[in-house]
């Protein structure tokens, strides 16, 4: 993965991707309220038949739907600040453009969705504005791990390339990279 040598220091990186990583755990972790909240939705839309954008469910779902595309923005103009991240051209990462596509699809869906119950009112959830919600999610959920997982693994490289500072650590970094960790060949 290091194609490119870094062009700040290593301390500095860490640090730089240690938030990112969190910046993304945050923001998989209300992906997944916002998950729940179009599930409560569905169970609502089964009893009551027809909601409207005022009911508590869709409170929550919509303004998390908001959220998710600005906050991935945000990690997107943060993240130029590891330019190791940087996808092809000097462009965003892969996966982060995914994800940040995937979101604001699903954030347009929500207009649509309310357009398409105001001329038909039934509610019937094999309607098109669902199936953009739907691909969009799956779109940014499928972005956003592949840039988590990019995130870690240059973590983790990074972390095999500093000394660490306890010299037991070092001790099994050294181990684990010859290959020798928790085998029976150690007396």
């Amino acid at each position: 993965m290091a194609q490119i040598p870094s062009l700040i220091p290593k301390e500095l990186e860490i640090q730089r991707l240690k938030r990112i990583y969190i910046m993304i755990i945050v923001m998989i972790s209300v992906m997944a309220s916002a998950e729940l909240g179009y599930f409560v939705d569905t169970s609502l839309n089964q009893t009551i038949i027809r909601d409207s954008a005022f009911t508590p469910a869709n409170w929550w779902l919509y303004s998390t739907l908001i959220a998710l595309p600005l906050g991935w923005g945000i990690i997107a103009i943060y993240d130029r600040r590891v330019p190791i991240m940087r996808g092809p051209g000097n462009a965003l990462n892969t996966g982060l453009k995914m994800a940040i596509i995937g979101y604001t699809a699903s954030m347009f869906a929500i207009g649509v969705n309310e357009l398409w119950h105001f001329w038909f009112v039934e509610e019937i959830f094999a309607v098109p504005p669902h199936w953009i919600f739907n691909m969009g999610i799956f779109l940014a959920l499928i972005g956003s791990l592949a840039y988590l997982v990019r995130v870690y693994a240059r973590l983790v490289e990074l972390g095999s390339e500093m000394p660490a500072r306890n010299p037991h650590v070092a001790e099994m970094y050294k181990l684990a990279l010859e290959g020798k960790l928790y085998s029976r060949s150690i007396p």
